[in-house]
C-alpha cells in the first residue's frame, strides 16, 4: 500500500508539472491589498510617463520605483510593495485598465489592489504573431522581446539579420546590436521596435522589415544614439527621433523575387534641426508623442521641449 501511494503521488505530481510546462505563472504578493506610500514629490530620475484611461498619471523612475498621481495625491510603489525592481522601464495599460509595469528584471501587473509578478514561459518561444489586444514589452534579456496575450508571456528571440551578424563579427566585445530600446504599435496593428545600434524594424505578422538608415543606426558610424522613440503622425508617416520622417509605402522596388531589394519606405527630410539652424546640433531627441489634436511633442536631453503642429515649431 505504501509503495502504491508513493507511486501514485509521483505520477500525480509529474502530470501537474507536465500540464504547467510553458504556462505563465502569476505570483501574487502576500499582501492582498497594495496601497503604496503617500509622498509629497517625485524623485529626480523619472524616465517614463503614462496617462491612463482615468487620467491618472504614472511615473517610472530609473532608481526609485513607480509613482501614481491622481491630480491630488502622489502614491509611491517600490520593491517593498511588490515591484520586481525599482528601475521602471515601461508602463502600459490593457483594455481592462490594468497597469503593467516593466522593470529591468521582469514584468508585473497592478489591478488597483494587488501587484502580480508575471513570469515568462519556461522554454525559448518562437511564437511571433500579431493578435489584437496583445501587449509588447522589452525583455530583461538582450535580444529578446515580450509578447503578453492576456494569459501567457512569450519571450521571443529577435531573428538574426545580415547587418547584425556582420556587426557582431567585427565587434564581438561591444554592445549587442539586437538590444531593444522601445516598441510601438501603429494604426494597422503592426509592431515596431527601436534598437540600440541597428535602427528600427517592423513585424507585420509575416515579415521582419528593417530601417537602417544613417540617421537611425550606429552600424555605419551614423549620428544616431539608438532609436528610443517611435510615433506615427496624422499622415501615416513615421518618426524615429531624428530630423527625418519615413513614409511607409509597402511597395516592392526592383525585382520582386529578390528579397534583398525589398524597400517598404521612403526617407524624407522634414523639419530639420529643431532650432532651425543649418549647422545646429538639435537633430535628435529623446522621446516623441502625438497629442489628441495631432501635434507632435519632442523632448530633448538638455534643451527643453519642442512642439510641431505640422507647420510651426515652438520651443518650451
Amino acid at each position: 500500500m505504501t509503495l502504491l501511494f508513493v507511486t501514485f503521488t509521483m505520477l500525480f505530481n509529474s502530470c501537474n508539472k507536465s500540464e504547467n510546462k510553458g504556462k505563465t505563472i502569476e505570483k501574487i504578493n502576500k499582501i492582498s491589498i497594495v496601497t503604496g506610500d503617500t509622498v509629497s514629490h517625485l524623485s529626480n530620475n523619472i524616465m517614463v510617463i503614462h496617462q491612463d484611461k482615468k487620467n491618472n498619471y504614472w511615473f517610472g523612475s530609473w532608481q526609485d520605483g513607480l509613482y501614481k498621481y491622481d491630480g491630488k495625491t502622489i502614491i509611491h510603489f517600490t520593491t517593498k510593495h511588490g515591484l520586481p525592481s525599482n528601475r521602471v522601464e515601461e508602463i502600459k495599460e490593457d483594455k481592462l485598465g490594468n497597469i503593467f509595469i516593466n522593470t529591468n528584471v521582469g514584468l508585473c501587473k497592478y489591478d488597483g489592489k494587488t501587484l502580480i509578478t508575471i513570469h515568462d514561459t519556461f522554454l525559448q518561444d518562437t511564437t511571433w504573431k500579431l493578435q489584437p489586444g496583445d501587449l509588447w514589452f522589452k525583455s530583461p534579456k538582450s535580444g529578446y522581446v515580450y509578447r503578453y496575450d492576456g494569459k501567457l508571456l512569450h519571450n521571443l528571440k529577435i531573428p538574426k539579420s545580415k547587418q547584425g551578424e556582420q556587426y557582431l563579427a567585427q565587434h564581438p566585445n561591444l554592445f549587442d546590436p539586437y538590444g531593444i530600446y522601445c516598441n510601438y504599435t501603429d494604426s494597422k496593428e503592426n509592431i515596431w521596435f527601436g534598437t540600440a545600434l541597428m535602427g528600427a524594424f517592423r513585424f507585420n505578422g509575416k515579415t521582419f522589415d528593417w530601417i537602417s538608415e544613417p540617421d537611425v543606426t550606429e552600424m555605419h558610424d551614423g549620428p544616431a544614439n539608438g532609436v528610443r522613440s517611435i510615433v506615427e503622425d496624422k499622415n501615416g508617416d513615421f518618426w524615429f527621433n531624428t530630423e527625418y520622417r519615413y513614409r511607409i509605402d509597402n511597395i516592392l522596388y526592383g525585382k520582386k523575387s529578390n528579397k534583398n531589394n525589398r524597400v517598404f519606405y521612403e526617407r524624407i527630410k522634414s523639419i530639420g534641426c529643431l532650432d532651425t539652424r543649418i549647422n545646429g546640433d538639435l537633430n535628435e531627441y529623446l522621446s516623441i508623442l502625438k497629442d489628441n489634436v495631432n501635434n507632435l511633442w519632442m523632448a530633448t536631453y538638455l534643451h527643453g521641449v519642442w512642439k510641431y503642429d505640422g507647420k510651426n515649431i515652438t520651443h518650451y
